[in-house]
């Protein structure tokens, strides 16, 4: 650019030619899934594609009652896509609301325009608070001091000076100035950052991927049995097509899980909501479930344990020196119309006395590392780093500035007020200074970071403080709240570089200082070479990788909108306390899900036994749909619904699905024998007709079922109790009712066979009973 460009910035035919040039600040879409990926994800599953086929048959040969499983197949899939959408436009709003504007110098004028429309070597003003939006290069810096730590993870303020590089998604922590604009776009370091994390990816999920396994071994096992079901119903049994094609499908829809499914993500949904209430935004149903799991933590300092602001902590008046400090404090914080960190803290601290006027001012400038003002009728102060102030007496006191040294160690910043016998001018300090006051400051930990780290660690969740400060720095922070392991902390520029090795260290340490974004990125994966499921929290761009990579990424609603998008759970309130009401919904759920996991998987491996035992055995199929669902509704879909919203604050452990196999196969056997003797016995009897025969399999069925819900409903309370109660009341008024007989296609059989069926279902219950206390 020329010299008017410098002063004037670009003339509005040199925008024009650099937006028909595409130079323009086109920054890519953030990495969230659009809303066709959303509705394609959530309707084309295995489990949709199962379901819905048989859906489709049971239409087509079959009354309407026998094609309520549908109802679950149309439920699952709102929910998810529901849920999936309000976090889409929750996040959405949240981008415009914090959606950053630049001020540009066009033809001389200053103009303020969106962030897309800054175009390459704009001339752009920034003042205290603004963001950089582009990469540039500085025109002209009054103090400037800007706040890379979204960038590098480092909260002190890097001075600028003319000609210095600014890099986007920083911000003005002091002074101001303009920059012309050199990267826009995808060229843009913010943008660079971004674009590696583009690809969208799901939370990964054990009980997902648990079901998933289910699922596809019922596919492999449905297509045979559903042929085997056909040809006997329609060949042996001499039913019409149609009959016997709804035999086929009765026995096979039976087999799916279908209401774990729903239950899952149902139970999912509900615990979204209940987060929504503490200010958590969940983008995917199953990051929940992932919170269960969560054994390792990993935390920055600034913005988690601390508040990302100075305060002043201490005042410690030098012995023997003459003044009110705190007044003076307040009169040069308050004299300085672009204050520093350091004086906003000093400010807050201090109130500004009334009467002191600043006949003279030196702004605080990173480069002299001091500021001064004299005031009318007070006196002429500086205020500035110890070794700086100290170092312009001829004779500096070292006892004071082994004070400092100490402080400094112990992760404090300290600043020097001193009291100058004549008025400061800009060239540089002058002699005789005398020393006042220290300053002492730091970070403002947060008031509930101590409580949570103790959650955590009570819970038996490690965590990690991975920091672009000092190490020394972070670990007196970090000690200061109670993280184990703080007073060994690591200069992450030592670390090394292979990943059993870095492995091996993170499990020793807890305390990490100027780590860089790849490292971070790199601890993330070498946790999981140890099996550890990672949480990771962040705010800024520098923290998008390592976001991405954990097994949930948690950003804040402050944070930039990359770390957002690519999160599961974006924290509104910004608040790390909120982390452990997070981390105890996730361990209800996944706790829960797991008892009616159980429920679900037994009802799969009765229903495929069934089919199966009757197929081989050429008998009539023992239910319509209907009666299935029926039996499915009282014993594990309704009961498994309270079940799942209960409190419950186990731990998640691994391999859930053996688990769940281990019982499951078992109680499902012996559900399904029961029930086929009971069939067996009643269809061989020349007076009991087929509808009652299929009744008392209903009845023999529906009672195997509550027992194995009693069974995995202990210790008792009164709300199982309840569930169990109104279940058999239930079955009971379906049987004495006649219209609901009608519509479940029931009959009741003889007496003798009810008695039959009461004897059969004691043994079942002290055989699930020896099956439950096997298992635990």
């Amino acid at each position: 650019m020329g010299s008017q460009s410098e002063r004037a910035g670009l003339s509005g035919a040199e925008v024009a030619d650099r937006v028909a040039r595409g130079l323009v600040n086109d920054v890519p879409d953030a990495p969230t899934r659009s809303y066709g990926q959303i509705v394609r994800a959530n309707l084309v599953t295995r489990f949709n594609i199962l379901l819905g086929s048989l859906l489709v048959v049971i239409l087509w040969v079959g009354p309407l009652q026998d094609a309520l499983f549908g109802i679950v197949l149309i439920s699952n899939a709102l929910v998810g896509i529901v849920q999936e959408v309000r976090a889409k436009r929750t996040l959405e709003r949240l981008e415009l609301v914090n959606a950053p504007r630049a001020t540009v110098l066009r033809d001389g004028d200053r103009r303020e325009i969106a962030v897309g429309e800054v175009v390459l070597d704009d001339l752009l003003a920034i003042g205290p608070g603004d963001q950089v939006v582009v990469d540039g290069k500085v025109v002209d810096s009054t103090g400037l001091e800007v706040d890379e730590s979204m960038l590098t993870g480092e909260s002190e303020p890097v001075g600028k000076r003319a000609g210095e590089e600014v890099l986007s998604g920083s911000f003005v922590a002091a002074g101001g100035g303009t920059y012309r604009a050199t990267r826009v776009g995808g060229d843009a370091q913010a943008a660079r950052l971004a674009e590696r994390a583009r690809r969208f990816t799901l939370a990964r999920s054990e009980l997902r991927a648990g079901i998933d396994q289910i699922i596809t071994m019922v596919t492999w096992l449905l297509v045979p049995t559903a042929a085997l079901l056909f040809a006997t119903q329609l060949l042996t049994q001499h039913q019409d097509f149609r009959s016997g094609l709804r035999g086929a499908v009765a026995g096979s829809v039976a087999m799916v899980p279908e209401g774990l499914v729903l239950l899952t993500s149902v139970t999912f949904a509900v615990s979204v909501v209940r987060l929504g209430r503490r200010q958590v935004l969940v983008q995917e149903l199953p990051a929940v479930e992932t919170l269960a799991r969560v054994d390792v933590i990993c935390f920055d300092k600034t913005g988690t344990i601390t508040a990302g602001d100075l305060a002043v902590q201490e005042l410690v008046p030098v012995a023997g020196r003459q003044g009110a400090p705190d007044g003076v404090l307040g009169a040069l914080a308050g004299a300085d119309p672009n204050p520093n960190a350091t004086l906003r803290a000093i400010a807050a601290a201090y109130p500004a006395p009334d009467g002191w006027e600043a006949t003279k001012l030196v702004p605080f400038s990173s480069a002299r590392k001091w500021s001064a003002a004299s005031f009318d009728g007070h006196g002429n102060f500086v205020l500035g780093a110890p070794e700086v102030v100290l170092g312009a007496e001829r004779r500096p006191d070292r006892e004071l500035l082994r004070r400092t040294e100490a402080i400094a160690v112990e992760g404090r910043r300290v600043v020097l007020l001193a009291a100058s016998p004549e008025p400061v001018a800009d060239g540089g300090l002058p002699d005789g200074l005398e020393p006042m006051a220290f300053v002492v400051l730091g970070d403002r930990v947060r008031q509930d970071a101590a409580p949570t780290i103790a959650y955590f660690r009570d819970q038996g969740v490690r965590t990690k403080v991975l920091s672009g400060d000092h190490p020394r720095t972070v670990a007196a922070v970090a000690g200061r709240v109670g993280v184990p392991g703080a007073d060994q902390p690591v200069d992450a520029r030592s670390m090394p570089t292979d990943q059993e090795a870095l492995a091996d260290l993170l499990e020793r340490r807890s305390v990490f200082g100027r780590v860089v974004p790849d490292q971070k990125q790199a601890m993330v994966d070498a946790l999981h070479r140890h099996e550890h499921v990672v949480a990771m929290t962040g705010d800024g761009v520098n923290d998008v990788l390592a976001l991405k990579d954990a097994d949930l990424g948690i950003a804040m609603g402050n944070g930039s909108p990359a770390s957002r998008a690519v999160a599961q759970l974006v924290l509104l309130s910004s608040r790390f306390a909120t982390l452990p009401d997070v981390v105890a919904e996730g361990r209800q759920v996944i706790a829960n899900i797991e008892r009616v996991a159980k429920l679900f998987v037994t009802k799969t491996v009765y229903a495929t036994a069934l089919a199966l035992a009757v197929g081989i055995a050429r008998l009539p199929f023992p239910f319509l749909p209907r009666q299935l669902t029926l039996v499915g509704s009282l014993t594990i879909g309704i009961p498994g619904f309270f079940l799942a919203l209960e409190p419950n604050l186990q731990r998640a452990r691994p391999r859930l699905v053996r688990r769940v196999l281990n019982f499951a196969i078992p109680a499902g056997l012996i559900a399904a024998l029961a029930t086929l003797l009971a069939y067996w016995l009643a269809h061989r009897s020349p007076s009991v007709p087929l509808e009652q025969a299929r009744t008392t399999a209903t009845i023999t069925l529906t009672g195997a079922g509550l027992e194995v819900l009693w069974s995995l409903s202990r210790p008792l309370n009164a709300l199982r109790v309840t569930i169990l109660a109104a279940m058999v009341a239930a079955l009971v008024g379906v049987l004495a009712i006649p219209w609901l007989r009608e519509q479940f296609a029931l009959a009741l059989p003889p007496a003798s066979v009810l008695f039959g069926v009461g004897v059969l279902l004691a043994v079942v219950g002290v055989a699930i009973e020896v099956v439950h206390r096997k298992i635990g």
